[in-house]
C-alpha cells in the first residue's frame, strides 16, 4: 500500500482502549511503529508506512480529546465530509487483512476504480483506491484536501523571495508551503534570496506547517533577500545547483522583479551543463544527476512599481499605493491649512504606475510618468496655468505627483526640487517637497495585495507539478481577473521594451505595454483634472442635465464616484445636479447645482456627503411624483450610485418609462455596495474598501486571541445572502473557516468544525499556541448566530480552547476610501458620462432635412438603463432587462459569482483534512 501526501497525518484516541486497538489496526495494514509510548501529559506513538512514501502517523491517547463521530452502517460512507487517502496496489490481499482486522467498511468500487471506505478504530475514515485521488471534493463546498498522491517521488520545491522586498511576499510563501504540503510535496525555504542558493546549508530550510503561522499579515520577506554577486557567476550557480541536489530539489518558485526572474531563467537554461559538470567532478553521483537532470522553474512577480508587462498588476503594488495616499492624504491637510504647495516623489524609475494612481485616488493637481511626459516644450508653462487656474478656481491647496523616473519628452529628468522651484518662483507658492522613499514598500500587506498573493502561490505550485522539461518558465500573472501563466521571457522581453521605447521617445509604444487599463486612467486623469479650460467642451445643444443620486447604504468610493462626474460633467459643458437623500430627496425636489469646487477633496472622503437611504420609487415613493420633478427640473440623465436598492429602483424606473415620458432618459447605475452583490459586475465600490477594513480589525483580533494562546474568536461580517466579504476576508486573514449563506450550516458541520479546532490545538505547542477566527455572514443563520456558534464551541472546547465573538458592524464601511474604490470610482463616472452621451443624439430637422441645433433628442430603449460594470479589465454597461435574467431577486444578488472558487481554499490552507482529530 503505497501513499504520498503530508510530513505526518494526526490521530487522537480519547481511551487507551482505542488507542492500543488503532496501534494494532495501523500496525497489521503495515505501518511500522517509529517509538516507544512517549509518557509525558500525552501519551505518543509514531507509526510510519512501510514502503518507499514517507506517509507517517502520530498517534495521540489523551483524556482531553474528544471522540470521533461515528457514521452510521447504513449511510454511504463516500458522502461524508473528508477521508485519508492511500493508493493500494492489491486489492483481494487488503481485503482479506481487514476481515481478518474486524474493521468496518464499504466497497464502493466500479468500472475497474477500487474505492473501499473503512473506519479505523477511532472512526476516522480511510479511503483505499487502487488511483490516486486528485482533489477529494467533500459534500459541503468547506474543503477540498489531497492527501494522497502518486507512485513517483516526493516532489521537492524550494520558494525563494528577491530583489526589492514587497508586501505579499510572505503570503506567496505560505501558500506555496501549505498548498505544497497538501499536493504531497516536501517544501523549503531558501533564506536570504540567490544567496542561500549559493551558501546553502542552514539558508536552505525544510517548511513545516506551522512554519509559516502569521505571515499573512506580515510585511517584507520573512525568509529574506540579498544581492547575491557570486550567484551572477557560473561557479556560484554551479555551487546552488549542487546545493539543489543534495537536497534533493529540482524545483524552484521564485518571487521577486524581472531581474531575479531572468536569473532563475538562466539558471535552468544552464541546469544540464551545471549537472553534467558536478557529475564529472565527482561533487554529485551519477544516480543523482540521472534523477535531478531537469530543473522547473516558476516566477511570480513581487514588485511595488508594477512595472513587469503581461500582468495587469504584481504582487505588493496595491500595498504600495495605500502607503503613498495615506501620506498625501496626510499632506494635504498640512497643505489645506497653510495654502501650501507639496511635490510629493513616488517610486517608479521606468513605471509610473504608482505616480499616476496615486494622483488619480488624491485628487492631485499634475502628475509626472515616464511613459506620456508632458508634450509640451515649455511644459513648466503648461504646469503653472493649470495650477494657477486651479487656485483661481478657489484651491488652497497644489498638489503634484511625481515618479522618480520621470522625464521630459527630451528624456532629461524631472525632479522634485526643480518642480519646487518653478511652483515657488513663477507662482510665489510656499512649496514644499517630500521624498516618500522605503515607507512605500512598507506595513501589512493589503487585502487585495494577500489574495494576489496567496492565489498566485497555489498557481504557482500547480505550475510546478503540471511542467515537463519542455515546458517554457512560466510566469504568474493576473488578466481580466484570472490568474494567468504566461511564458516569462516573454514578459520580460516587454517589459524590457518599454524602456527600450521610451529611450527612442517612442511613448505610444510604452502606454501600450503597459496593462489595458493604463492607458484608459491616464486620459480618464487628465479628463477630469487637467482638462479644465474649455477644450473638451460640446457644443450648446449636446449639452445635458444629469442628476446624481446615492441610493441605498453608505460605501467608499461614492463621494470619490460624485467628484468624477460633476467635473467631467463640467469639463463637457453639461450641469450636474445633485440629489439630497436618495430618491426620497428627488420626489421633494431637494437638488442643486453642482460646481468644480463644491467637490473638491471629495476623492478622500468616506460615506456619502449627498445623502443616502434604501428607499425606491414604486415600492416606497411615488413614482409619479418622481417623474414630476425629473420633468420640472428638465433633468436628461441619471446617475444612480449606490447597493441591490439601487439596481430594484432603475429596474421600476424602467418598468414605469411607458406610462411617464420624463422617465425615458438614459440611467446607468454606479454599484457602489459593500456586499458586492450588484449582478453585471465583477466589483461594487466600498467593497475593496470594506475588506481592508475587516482584514485589519481581523488582524487586531488574531493578535488578541493569540496573546490568550487558545481562543477562537467566531467574527460577524456584513454581506446580507452574499458570502463575498467572509471568503475574500477568510482567506487574506487566514480564518480556520467561514459561515456563508451559499453553504448550509448544521450540526454536523458545527461538530465537524469543533473536532478539526481541537486536532489543530492538540498539535500546537502548549507555550505557543495560535488564536483563530471565523468569519460568519451576518444573515447565514437565524438559528445558529454568532453568539450560538461561539457558545457551541466554548462548550465542546472543555479546557482546550475558549471562544469569544466580535461584530464588526458599521466599521466595516470604513473610514477612508481605499485607493482601488477610488480609481474604480473614477473610471466608471467618466464612463457614465459618455454612455449618457451616446444614448442622446441631434434632432432632424424635417423641414429642410439637415441637422438642426436644437436640443438633445432623448431615449427609451431598453440598452439605454444599464449598470455600470467591470468585467475582467473592461467597463460593460448590460442592460437591467438583461441582467433580470441571471439575478435571484429574493436572495438579492446574481445567481453566480467568481469568487466562489476561493472559497475551498480557505479550508485547505486551514489544513481541513490534515489535522484529524
Amino acid at each position: 500500500m503505497l501513499s504520498q501526501g503530508l510530513s505526518h497525518i494526526i490521530f487522537n484516541a480519547s481511551n487507551s482502549e482505542d488507542f492500543e486497538r488503532a496501534i494494532q489496526f495501523y500496525t497489521g495494514l503495515g505501518f511500522k511503529n517509529l517509538s516507544e509510548k512517549e509518557q509525558t501529559d500525552e501519551t505518543v506513538v509514531w507509526l510510519k508506512l512501510c514502503s518507499d512514501s514517507n506517509v507517517v502517523i502520530k498517534l495521540v491517547f489523551s483524556t482531553s480529546a474528544f471522540p470521533q463521530r461515528k457514521p452510521a452502517n447504513d449511510v454511504d460512507w463516500s458522502l461524508e465530509e473528508a477521508a485519508i487517502a492511500f493508493s493500494i496496489t492489491d486489492v483481494e490481499a487488503v481485503k482479506f487483512k481487514l476481515d481478518e482486522l474486524v474493521a468496518s467498511f464499504q466497497d464502493h468500487s466500479k468500472d475497474g476504480l477500487t474505492q473501499i471506505y473503512v473506519l479505523d478504530p477511532l472512526n476516522n475514515l480511510i479511503l483505499l483506491t487502487n488511483k490516486a485521488p486528485s482533489v477529494l471534493k467533500t459534500t459541503s463546498a468547506a474543503a477540498a484536501v489531497e492527501v494522497a498522491a502518486s507512485n513517483g517521488k516526493r516532489q521537492k520545491i524550494a520558494v525563494l523571495t528577491s530583489g526589492g522586498d514587497a508586501p505579499g511576499m510572505n503570503a506567496v510563501v505560505r501558500a506555496v508551503v501549505r498548498y505544497g504540503i497538501t499536493k504531497g510535496c516536501d517544501i523549503f525555504a531558501v533564506y536570504e534570496g540567490y544567496q542561500g542558493l549559493v551558501d546553502g546549508g542552514s539558508l536552505l530550510r525544510k517548511m513545516d506547517w506551522k512554519s509559516v503561522r502569521g505571515w499573512l499579515s506580515v510585511g517584507g520577506t520573512s525568509i529574506g533577500t540579498a544581492r547575491c554577486m557570486p550567484f551572477k557567476t557560473r561557479e556560484g550557480r554551479l555551487k546552488a545547483a549542487e546545493n539543489l541536489v543534495v537536497n534533493g530539489i529540482d524545483a524552484l518558485i521564485v518571487c521577486g522583479g524581472d531581474g531575479s526572474l531572468t536569473g532563475a531563467d538562466l539558471f535552468r537554461g544552464e541546469w544540464a551543463g551545471l549537472i553534467e559538470e558536478l557529475e564529472s567532478t565527482d561533487r554529485i553521483t551519477k544516480e543523482q544527476a540521472e534523477k535531478y537532470n531537469v530543473l522547473t522553474i516558476v516566477g511570480l512577480v513581487g514588485s511595488i512599481d508594477n512595472d513587469m508587462s503581461s500582468t495587469d498588476i504584481t504582487i505588493g503594488a496595491v500595498t504600495s499605493l495605500h502607503r503613498i495616499c495615506e501620506a498625501v492624504d496626510a499632506v494635504s491637510t498640512t497643505a489645506l491649512s497653510h495654502s501650501r504647495a507639496f511635490v510629493i516623489e513616488v517610486m517608479g524609475r521606468h513605471c509610473g504606475w504608482l505616480a499616476l494612481m496615486a494622483g488619480i485616488a488624491t485628487g492631485a493637481d499634475f502628475v509626472f510618468i515616464p511613459e506620456k511626459p508632458p508634450q509640451q516644450n515649455d511644459w513648466e508653462s503648461f504646469m503653472c496655468s493649470v495650477v494657477e487656474r486651479h487656485r483661481h478656481l478657489g484651491k488652497r491647496k497644489t498638489v503634484v505627483i511625481v515618479a522618480e523616473g520621470a522625464i521630459d519628452k527630451n528624456l532629461n529628468p524631472i525632479k522634485a526640487e526643480y518642480l519646487k522651484d518653478i511652483l515657488t518662483n513663477r507662482l510665489g507658492l510656499d512649496t514644499r517637497v517630500t521624498i516618500l522613499g522605503h515607507t512605500q514598500r512598507g506595513g501589512s500587506p493589503a487585502f487585495f495585495d494577500r489574495l494576489l498573493a496567496t492565489t498566485q502561490g497555489i498557481e504557482a505550485v500547480n505550475a510546478v507539478l503540471e511542467a515537463t522539461k519542455d515546458t517554457p518558465t512560466p510566469m504568474i500573472g493576473m488578466t481580466d481577473n484570472k490568474i494567468t501563466r504566461f511564458p516569462l521571457m516573454k514578459a520580460v522581453k516587454l517589459t524590457h521594451e518599454v524602456a527600450e521605447a521610451i529611450s527612442v521617445k517612442n511613448f505610444g509604444r510604452a502606454m501600450e505595454l503597459r496593462d489595458p487599463q493604463f492607458a484608459e486612467e491616464f486620459e480618464a486623469y487628465n479628463a477630469t483634472t487637467i482638462m479644465d479650460d474649455n477644450s473638451l467642451c460640446l457644443p450648446a445643444h449636446e449639452r445635458l442635465r444629469i442628476a446624481i443620486i446615492h441610493t441605498g447604504a453608505p460605501a467608499g468610493g461614492m463621494n470619490a464616484a460624485t467628484r468624477t462626474a460633476v467635473r467631467y460633467c463640467l469639463n463637457r459643458g453639461h450641469t450636474p445636479i445633485a440629489v439630497n437623500n436618495g430618491f426620497v430627496g428627488l420626489a421633494r425636489g431637494s437638488m442643486n447645482e453642482m460646481s468644480w469646487m463644491s467637490v473638491d477633496g471629495w476623492t478622500a472622503l468616506g460615506g456619502s456627503e449627498l445623502g443616502t437611504n434604501r428607499a425606491v420609487p414604486g415600492e416606497d415613493i411615488d413614482m409619479g411624483m418622481v417623474a414630476y420633478q425629473l420633468q420640472k427640473n428638465r433633468i436628461q440623465a441619471i446617475m444612480v450610485i449606490g447597493g441591490f436598492e439601487a439596481f430594484v429602483a432603475l429596474r421600476k424606473l424602467e418598468e414605469a418609462r411607458g406610462q411617464y415620458p420624463s422617465l425615458r432618459i438614459p440611467i446607468a447605475l454606479i454599484p457602489a455596495t459593500i456586499s458586492n452583490n450588484v449582478p453585471g459586475t465583477d466589483y461594487s465600490l466600498g467593497s475593496d474598501t470594506s475588506l481592508n477594513a475587516i482584514v485589519t480589525s481581523c488582524d487586531a483580533i488574531v493578535q488578541s486571541a493569540s496573546s490568550s494562546r487558545r481562543r477562537v474568536f467566531v467574527v460577524e461580517v456584513m454581506g446580507g445572502r452574499s458570502g463575498y466579504l467572509a471568503v475574500e476576508a477568510g482567506l487574506a486573514v487566514g480564518a480556520n473557516t467561514v459561515y456563508i449563506p451559499e453553504e448550509t450550516i448544521n450540526l454536523a458541520r458545527l461538530q465537524a468544525d469543533v473536532n478539526h479546532l481541537k486536532a489543530m490545538y492538540t498539535d500546537d505547542d502548549p507555550d505557543k499556541s495560535e488564536g483563530r477566527i471565523i468569519l460568519r455572514t451576518e444573515d447565514v443563520s437565524k438559528t445558529y448566530t454568532t453568539e450560538v456558534i461561539s457558545d457551541i464551541l466554548k462548550e465542546e472546547g472543555t479546557e482546550m480552547f475558549d471562544s469569544r465573538t466580535a461584530v464588526l458592524g458599521h466599521t466595516q464601511q470604513g473610514i477612508t476610501p481605499s485607493p482601488l474604490d477610488r480609481i474604480r470610482a473614477t473610471r466608471l463616472s467618466k464612463h457614465c458620462i459618455e454612455f449618457f452621451e451616446q444614448h442622446t443624439s441631434e434632432a432632424l430637422n424635417s423641414a429642410n432635412g439637415r441637422r438642426a441645433v436644437v436640443p438633445i433628442e432623448l431615449t427609451n430603449c431598453s440598452e439605454s438603463v444599464a449598470v455600470a460594470g467591470i468585467n475582467g479589465s473592461a467597463v460593460i454597461f448590460p442592460s437591467i432587462t438583461e441582467l433580470l435574467k441571471i439575478t435571484d431577486m429574493k436572495n438579492r444578488k446574481p445567481r453566480t459569482a467568481w469568487w466562489t472558487e476561493h472559497r475551498p481554499i480557505i479550508d485547505l490552507l486551514a489544513g481541513r483534512g490534515f489535522f484529524k482529530a
